[in-house]
């Protein structure tokens, strides 16, 4: 009787062989979205900055004047007493 030689390679590692090849494409698709979701990330990371920067100057810019108006009301306080004093000082 005569032995059989298969080839090296067994139609069963071949299988795996295109397994692994279909394997290695889909994670390179995946590579692929994943780099192109990062980069829109990044862009959209970079807008709400912008946007986040500009609500900090504004939010500063508020801070400024309710400062302002804080420091005003002891002279309004004072300036109320006084014509209080004097509307008083006429009617008697």
């Amino acid at each position: 009787m005569t032995a059989i030689r298969l080839p090296p390679y067994s139609g069963g590692m071949i299988s795996e062989f295109q397994e692994l090849s279909t394997k290695i494409d889909q994670l390179a698709e995946l590579t692929q979205a994943l780099r192109r979701e990062n980069a829109a990330l990044r862009l959209a990371h970079a807008a709400v900055c912008a946007e986040n920067a500009v609500y900090v100057e504004k939010m500063a810019e508020a801070q400024q004047r309710v400062q302002a108006l804080l420091e005003q009301i002891p002279d309004l306080v004072q300036a109320s007493l006084a014509e209080a004093a004097a509307e008083q000082k006429e009617a008697s």
